[in-house]
């Protein structure tokens, strides 16, 4: 569901009650969250139970299962999810009433109200590169508020109120999100076209970055990756308009920031995009006005996100992570990473593709990608927002894989972790890929190996 932004968004104090509709969500979660460590009357509703919903309901929030009218209560405010339909009883019942009814980004911006933002954007590497800036400034003693579209493996959770102005939050264009923040200082990490279903053309995902580089403060600043070739054009675009501009690459000598700045720092995972992340992370630290010596501490220290390279566990000699790669240009990068940490074992993959129309879109290089890994597990498709369609299935990327038919197989979900175990031998990375529930597979796996997850 889209629900329009509001020509005026007020402070998250002035809200009243809030109520969140779809509030397990990664985003609505930590928005509620956040809400609650302000003193916020919350409540939300979900489809199921799940950890997030009981540690809100720890937190003082009242969460209901299903959905129903009843349960916004005596609410002020609604702020709704883009998964639920329009005909949600909650969101009519709301619609009803006239209440005050918000997206998710309105939600986010209401407790961005009087703070000091410092958005970061991407197509690829949004969440590991707010969880580094936060852990950074941590470490730095700036005590940011936060809110990351992923749990930050150091804490369990994905958001939570710090003591300073500071507010780093991940900057979603899926849906237009990063378009309704007006940030003090920005990172975009790349622009690589993606959610198409949205934005309609490549041209106008790369004009929506252009708009939201737009929104940063005059005497603010952007940080790009230029490794990218879409963030280095807007680097290039931004600073002839006058912007104040700090490019960052993994590779030396052709950027502001290089891999020197991060000479005798050990990342938590390989990959030239992981390191990239940092260098954005620190180069926005330092600009901030914080101590590189500080900041490189916190990367250092830094243990990861949920389902970024995240390592599930090992058995029989089989390492198992999880990652939540979902586009070609993602998959790349992860198998680069499984690559170096697997060393002399195989690499062993199963691939959710998420939603049919990325994958009718990109399905094709997605299965070239996948080319990197030793054997290949394609599992259905994952349809979240979207019906079925018979022509775009797990053949349309399994087909596309270069390797031996022997190697390359399509499976349900509940077949997946033993097609995995059939393939992998002492030695090897198993490496679970997507933004689905391929993530329930790497816990199977480890339990068909007889050992356990981390």
């Amino acid at each position: 569901m889209r629900v329009p932004v509001p020509e005026r968004i007020d402070a998250a104090e002035d809200l009243g009650h809030v109520h969140f509709v779809g509030i397990g969500g990664a985003g609505l979660s930590g928005i509620a969250r956040l809400m609650l460590g302000r003193g916020i009357a919350v409540s939300g509703s979900d489809g199921s139970d799940s950890p997030t919903l009981a540690a809100l309901r720890e937190l003082g929030a009242r969460v209901e299962l299903g959905h129903h009218a009843d349960h916004l209560g005596d609410a002020d405010t609604v702020v709704v999810s883009t998964a639920i339909n329009d005909d949600n009883p909650e969101y009519l019942e709301a619609s009803r009433r006239g209440l005050r009814i918000l997206p998710r980004s309105a939600g986010l911006a209401s407790l961005m109200v009087g703070r000091r933002v410092v958005a970061v954007a991407g197509t690829h590497g949004k969440t590991t590169t707010t969880s580094l800036l936060t852990v950074a400034l941590q470490a730095a003693g700036a005590d940011p508020t936060y809110a990351i579209g992923g749990e930050l493996a150091a804490t369990g959770v994905n958001a939570a109120v710090g003591g300073s102005d500071l507010f780093v939050a991940e900057a979603d264009e899926s849906d237009g999100a990063f378009l309704v923040y007006e940030p003090a200082a920005a990172i975009v990490t790349n622009v690589d076209a993606d959610h198409l279903d949205q934005w309609g053309t490549e041209e106008a995902y790369v004009a929506a970055f252009d708009q939201f580089a737009d929104r940063i403060a005059p005497d603010g600043f952007l940080v790009c990756c230029i490794d990218d070739p879409g963030a280095a054009a807007l680097a290039e675009r931004h600073r002839a308009a006058g912007r104040r501009v700090v490019t960052v690459s993994a590779h030396p000598d052709v950027a502001d920031v290089g891999p020197e700045a991060l000479d005798g720092v050990a990342l938590w995972s390989p990959g030239d995009h992981y390191v990239a992340d940092a260098l954005a992370a620190l180069a926005a630290g330092v600009e901030l006005g914080h101590p590189t010596d500080a900041l490189r501490s916190g990367i250092a220290g830094y243990t990861g996100t949920r389902r970024r390279m995240e390592l599930k566990g090992e058995a029989a000699g089989i390492r198992v992570y999880d990652s939540y790669a979902h586009h070609p240009t993602e998959i790349a990068g992860d198998l680069q990473a499984a690559r170096i940490l697997a060393g002399d074992g195989r690499v062993v993959v199963a691939f959710q593709p998420h939603l049919v129309s990325r994958t009718r879109i990109f399905g094709r290089q997605m299965g070239v990608e996948l080319g990197a890994a030793d054997e290949v597990v394609v599992l259905e498709i994952y349809l979240a927002r979207e019906p079925a369609d018979p022509a775009v299935t797990a053949a349309s990327v399994a087909d596309a894989v270069p390797l031996a038919p022997g190697r390359v197989a399509t499976a349900d979900l509940d077949g997946a972790a033993q097609a995995l175990v059939d393939r992998a031998v002492a030695g090897d990375l198993v490496l679970t890929l997507g933004a689905g529930t391929v993530t329930e597979v790497g816990p199977r796996v480890l339990a068909l190996l007889g050992g356990s997850d981390v």
